[in-house]
């Protein structure tokens, strides 16, 4: 029972420090109370706790429009338009990222490894990169929470 109670604790206090170090990884850092004022509820629960949004449930999945796809919290540029496509998935895809701004990590919460997409300067949750995308270009695709991201139109 005492090697369960100091196992516990080892892995709390390891839990703890990685929580910390990732936070002070981003450029960008808010508090929850931060990013809560910021954020609608629907970015905050997408962003900073990694919820999904409904598919077709954003407007940007439609979106046909040149211009640059930026993180909702950060303001950060994450894709051009030239680089989404329909994917019939849903939710807003692109073959690829801006290089630099989209870190990728792995996520477990379905019970098994996935590649989660987090925005590089902020680490907000974006969605997830699957192998079935465009052959002719990547064959990525980066399903994207419209949510988590704002379109600035080409000018």
């Amino acid at each position: 029972m005492r090697k369960l109670v100091v196992l516990f604790l080892l892995a709390i206090t390891v839990s703890t420090t990685v929580d910390a170090q990732n936070k002070e990884k981003y450029t960008v850092n808010k508090t929850n109370s931060e990013w809560k004022k910021l954020l609608t509820p629907k970015q905050y629960y997408v962003l900073r706790e990694a919820g999904t949004e409904r598919p077709n449930s954003s407007p940007l999945n439609f979106n046909k429009k040149e211009g640059i796809y930026v993180c909702a919290a950060c303001k950060t540029p994450l894709y051009k338009s030239e680089n989404k496509y329909d994917s019939g998935s849903g939710w807003p895809s692109f073959d690829r990222a801006i290089k630099g701004n989209v870190e990728l990590d792995t996520d477990y919460k379905l019970g098994y490894a996935r590649t989660e997409l987090k925005c590089n300067t902020c680490g907000g949750h974006l969605g997830h990169s699957f192998n079935d995308g465009p052959k002719k270009t990547t064959g990525k695709r980066h399903c994207i929470n419209g949510v988590a991201l704002e379109f600035i139109p080409k000018k």
